[in-house]
C-alpha cells in the first residue's frame, strides 16, 4: 500500500484526552468542549477501537447534533487495506476534528499506524483542528500505550502489555476508568518502567485538554499525575514475575476540574477560571 510516512505531531492542536463514560444527556461538559473546537467543520467520529461498531456513531451524531455539531462522518476499518481506500478517506473533507471511541486501543494502532487515515489524523492536528479520544481512544494517544494489566490490586512484576501507540503526546502514559477500576497499580507499574515517562490516570466523565505543553482538567472527576523522576527504588527490574512491585519516592498529583497540569515543568500550574 503505498501512502506518506506519517509526520511528526505538532503542537498547534488540541488533544482531548476522555477517561470514558463521558456525559451525552445532561450537562455534557466534555462534549460541549469538543463542539466548541470543532466549530462549523465536520467532526470524524472514528469506531476503529470496536469490535462491534453498531450503534457508536449514531449515540455520537445525535449528541453532538444536539450541541450543534451537524457535520459528523462515520469512520470504521474493518480491514488495514480500508485505511488507504478513497471511500474512506472521504470522510474526512472539511474535517477540523476526530474522535476516537471505545473499545481495544490495539485496533485503533493496527488498524490505522502509518497509513493514510493516520496522516489525516496528524494533518488536522498540525492544522489546529482537536483530536479527541475516549476509552481506549484515550489510550491511543499516547506515544507508548497500555494494551493490558489487571486493575483493582497491587501491581505484580510482568502484569503489563505495552504497545506503540498514535503519539500525538509524547512522555506521557495514559490510563482511563482511572479510579472506577482501581487501576493505580498498573499505572505505578508503568511508571515504574520508565520513570521518565508522567503517568496519567483519568476518571469516567473526566478529561484532559491538552493545549502545547500543558492540559486543564474538566469533568466531573479527578486526574492523577504519576512522576517517577525521583524515584529512589523499585524492584521492577531485578523481581520474579508476579512479585509484588515496589517502588519509593513516587510523586503524586490528584487534579480536579479547572486546575491545570505544567508537562514540562512537572507541576501543577493552578486554575483555569
Amino acid at each position: 500500500m503505498a501512502h506518506r510516512k506519517a509526520t511528526e505531531p505538532s503542537a498547534t492542536g488540541t488533544l482531548i484526552i476522555i477517561g470514558g463514560h463521558e456525559d451525552k444527556e445532561g450537562d455534557r461538559v466534555i462534549l460541549k468542549e469538543v463542539a466548541r473546537r470543532v466549530g462549523k467543520g465536520r467532526l470524524v467520529v472514528a469506531s476503529v477501537a470496536s469490535h462491534k461498531p453498531a450503534g457508536y456513531f449514531e449515540d455520537y451524531q445525535k449528541a453532538f447534533a444536539e450541541l450543534g455539531v451537524t457535520d459528523t462522518s462515520d469512520l470504521y476499518i474493518e480491514e488495514r487495506s480500508e485505511a488507504a481506500t478513497e471511500e474512506k478517506l472521504s470522510a474526512f473533507e472539511g474535517a477540523t476534528g476526530v474522535f476516537f471511541t471505545g473499545g481495544d486501543q490495539l485496533r485503533i494502532t493496527s488498524q490505522i499506524g502509518d497509513t493514510p487515515i493516520e496522516q489525516r489524523v496528524q494533518d488536522i492536528y498540525a492544522a489546529g483542528g482537536v483530536i479527541c479520544g475516549t476509552s481506549a481512544g484515550a489510550s491511543a494517544m499516547c506515544e507508548t500505550m497500555m494494551v493490558k494489566g489487571h486493575g483493582s490490586e497491587s501491581y505484580r512484576v510482568g502484569d503489563l502489555r505495552m504497545a506503540p501507540g498514535l503519539g500525538l503526546i509524547r512522555s506521557v502514559i495514559i490510563d482511563q476508568h482511572f479510579a472506577e477500576r482501581g487501576r493505580m497499580g498498573r499505572l505505578l507499574g508503568a511508571v515504574a518502567q520508565n520513570p521518565r515517562v508522567l503517568g496519567i490516570g483519568i476518571d469516567e466523565d473526566t478529561a484532559i485538554v491538552v493545549e502545547g505543553e500543558q492540559f486543564t482538567v474538566i469533568g466531573s472527576g479527578a486526574v492523577y499525575v504519576v512522576d517517577g523522576a525521583g524515584v529512589t527504588h523499585s524492584n521492577i527490574a531485578e523481581a520474579q514475575v508476579d512479585a509484588v512491585l515496589s517502588i519509593h519516592d513516587v510523586c503524586l498529583h490528584v487534579l480536579s476540574t479547572g486546575e491545570r497540569f505544567d508537562l514540562k515543568a512537572r507541576r501543577p500550574a493552578g486554575t483555569e477560571m
